[in-house]
Parts: C-alpha cells; structure tokens; sequence
C-alpha cells in the first residue's frame, strides 16, 4: 500500500492523474450540467420542447463522436509510429478551453437575427460546445495511452484507478467553485470560469510529463493511418478477447456515454427536480464514482479486470432500470448512486483491460480501435436517445422514459457478451 501511494504520489504520475482531475471539470460543468440546462432555458419547459431540448442535446453528443470516428483511427496508428501524445494533449486541450471560453464570451455578447427561426447565437454556442467534446474526446486517446510510459504493468490498475478517483475528485470541486462563486442560475455565466479551470488543471501535465524517446517512423498520411486500423481490426478478429471485449464495450460506453449526456435533462424534466437539486444529485452520483474508482481498482488487481467487469455491469442495469421506472422521486438517489459507482469503475476497468489483452507493440493501436469503438457507441446511443424523444414528444415524459429503457438494454447486451471474453481470455 505504502509503495502504491508513493507511486501516485511521484510527480510525472501525479501530473499526468491531475488532468483527469481537469478534463472531468469540463465533463462535468459542461457536458453534463450547464450545457444542457442552458439549452432546456433557451428553448423553454413545456413537456413538448423539454423533449426537443432532449433531442439537441443527445444530436450534439452524436456529432462529436461522429467526427472522432473519423480520426481515431488516425490517432492510434500516430501513437503507435511516433509515441508523440503529451504534444497532442495539449493541442487539444487548448482548443477545449478557446471553445468552452468562447461559449462564455457569445453568451455575454449575443449575436442578433435568427436562423430558420433559431437564434443565431444559440446555433454558435451549439456548434462550439460539439468542437470542444470533439477535442476533449481526442484528448482522451493520446492521454490513455500515455499510461504505458508511467509505469510497470503490475501498477496499471492501480493508477489508473487513481485518475479515475482524482477525476471525480475534480468533478466536485468544478462543481463546488462555480456554485460558490458564479451561481448556478444562469448556466451560460459558468463557462468562462469552467474553461479557466479547466487549463489551470492541465497545466502540471503540460510541465511534468514526456513521452518515451522512440525514432519517429515517416508516412503518417491519412491513407496509411486507415490502413493500419484496418491491420489493427483484422489483428483483432484473430485474439478473440479483445475482439469481443471491444464489442462489449461498445455497448456499455452507449449506455454509459448516453446516460451521462441525458442526465441532468431526465432528471429535471422527467423526474421533476430543480437544476440545484439535481446538482446535489451529481455530486452524490460523483462521491460514489471516486468510491467506486479506488474500489473496483483494487478489486480488479486482486480478481482480475475481467471478473471485476461482471459486478461494474450488473450495477449499471441495476440503476438504469430503476431510472426508467416511474418510481416516487427519491429513488432516484438510489440509481444516481449505483451510477455513479459504475461510472468511476467501467473508466478504470476498460483501460486497463485494453493494456492486459494487446500485444505490447500494438498498444497505441488497440487504444485507437478501442477509443473507436466507444465513440461509435456514442453516436449510436445518443442519437437513439433524441430520436426516441423526437419522435414521441407528445407523450411528454414517457418519452424520455422509454429512451432511458434503450439504454438498459445495450447495458443487457455488453452484460451478457462479456462471458465470453473471460472464456476467449482462458482459452489463450
């Protein structure tokens, strides 16, 4: 135990650790709390257009994911040829904060007109907040893979349980600072100082991390990178753990994203919770995800990541059923917190599962297909979410209660595919 906490607590860890602590700011404040309440405010609380709201919420989601789709495979071929990922971090990473910043400054100084009857700087601030979860997930790529050059393998879990931990940790002082000092009344005024502190927090990895030295490999075009994912999906066919692991992770990351995204939305329109109450909800959900980071880390060091996976799986059904069902509105606390413990352990659980089931010389690239794979879920699963309650919005809340159902039911499928990665990952 003494020499894990010295481990954490070594300066290139604890830096690199300190920007889940800054990226779960963003994800927090913006993703999942202001965002979706500035576009509920914008477009009104009848049981109509809270749907509709809903709707732009879950397309946005879908559109960033889209885009990282795109690239990804790029991403992990890059990583793989020239270990360059600290670089990357911080490219994106800025691009985040001039967008979320940028957000902030429209809010303040509307543009004036309508376009096809919506205002245009509600389409501006749309467009910025699916840039900058379009970076944000980029980010992730090359930060998850920094992972390797930390530490031994034996300390995978561990750390990564850490950031996990520290994330949520980061996720409450977010939460906390902007409260205290701007309110939560008026969503628009939380995304300048969210963005500030958002680099105020990337800053230590900016500094105190580097990448392993390794000789950069020329011909990083676009056309090579998607040939290479295209070696990296046929490797994958051939180790059947990580192929079909990646498969369930594709659906626990389309319950899971999407849950996260429609959050703060469902809660208040179809639960009936105020904004600030529902703000009391995420900080007990996110208490729960740093519980659940550092538990699941260790229980997975000492069961295995794949074991472990099996109870991180049967939570989250647990509390997506009970959010589906019209139950009297206080358990709801009961599904924030068995979420919450699931979010902070399917984070700490999947990536180090990736490292335990790649070839060492493809890591990059299973981390590319890996982040691929999520992200595909992510636009699957948002988009049925704000199809379901496009579609049926004269049925007000029913709407979003059905939506939440889809989500159980991916969940059911990934519950269901992940025996037979502990069966693939025997047989090898």
């Amino acid at each position: 135990m003494k020499k894990d906490i010295k481990l954490m607590l070594s300066l290139p860890i604890f830096s690199w650790a300190l920007y889940d602590f800054s990226n779960t700011i963003f994800s927090a404040n913006i993703v999942t709390l202001f965002f979706p309440q500035f576009v509920t405010e914008q477009l009104g609380t009848d049981p109509v257009t809270e749907q509709i709201s809903s709707t732009w919420i879950a397309y946005s989601a879908s559109i960033a994911a889209l885009l990282l789709i795109v690239l990804s495979p790029v991403y992990g071929v890059y990583i793989d040829r020239t270990n360059r990922k600290k670089k990357w971090v911080v490219i994106f990473s800025m691009v985040v904060f001039l967008c979320t910043f940028c957000m902030g400054y429209f809010y303040e100084n509307p543009v004036e007109g309508t376009f096809h009857g919506v205002p245009i700087t509600f389409l501006i601030i749309i467009i910025l907040f699916t840039i900058a979860k379009f970076m944000y997930n980029s980010s992730l790529v090359f930060y998850d893979a920094m992972m390797p050059d930390l530490t031994a393998k034996e300390h995978y879990s561990v750390i990564s349980g850490f950031g996990v931990a520290l994330g949520y940790m980061g996720t409450l002082f977010g939460v906390i600072s902007i409260m205290m000092f701007v309110g939560t009344n008026d969503a628009g005024e939380t995304f300048i100082p969210t963005a500030i502190l958002f680099l105020l927090f990337s800053l230590p990895l900016f500094m105190f991390t580097s990448d392993k030295k390794r000789q950069s490999v020329k011909q990083n075009s676009m056309r090579t990178g998607y040939k290479g994912i295209i070696e990296t999906y046929q490797l994958a066919k051939t180790k059947p753990a990580i192929y079909i692991f990646l498969i369930v992770y594709f659906f626990l990351n389309d319950a899971l994203a999407t849950a996260i995204s429609m959050m703060q939305p469902y809660a208040t329109t179809v639960v009936g919770f105020t904004s600030d109450q529902f703000i009391m909800i995420f900080m007990a959900a996110t208490v729960f995800s740093i519980i659940g980071a550092f538990v699941f880390g260790y229980i997975a060091k000492h069961i295995g990541s794949l074991k472990a996976l099996h109870y991180v799986g049967l939570v989250l059904m647990i509390a997506l059923m009970l959010a589906s069902l019209p139950l009297p509105k206080e358990s709801f606390y009961i599904c924030a917190i068995l979420f919450g413990i699931a979010m902070g352990s399917i984070w700490v659980i999947s990536r180090t599962l990736i490292i335990e089931l790649s070839p060492p010389e493809h890591v990059g690239q299973f981390f590319g297909l890996f982040s691929m794979s999520g992200k595909l879920s992510a636009v699957l699963g948002p988009f049925i979410y704000g199809t379901i309650t496009l579609l049926l919005k004269d049925y007000g809340p029913l709407a979003s209660r059905i939506a939440i159902l889809s989500l159980f039911i991916m969940a059911l499928l990934a519950y269901v595919l992940h025996f037979k990665v502990i069966k693939a990952a025997q047989e090898v």
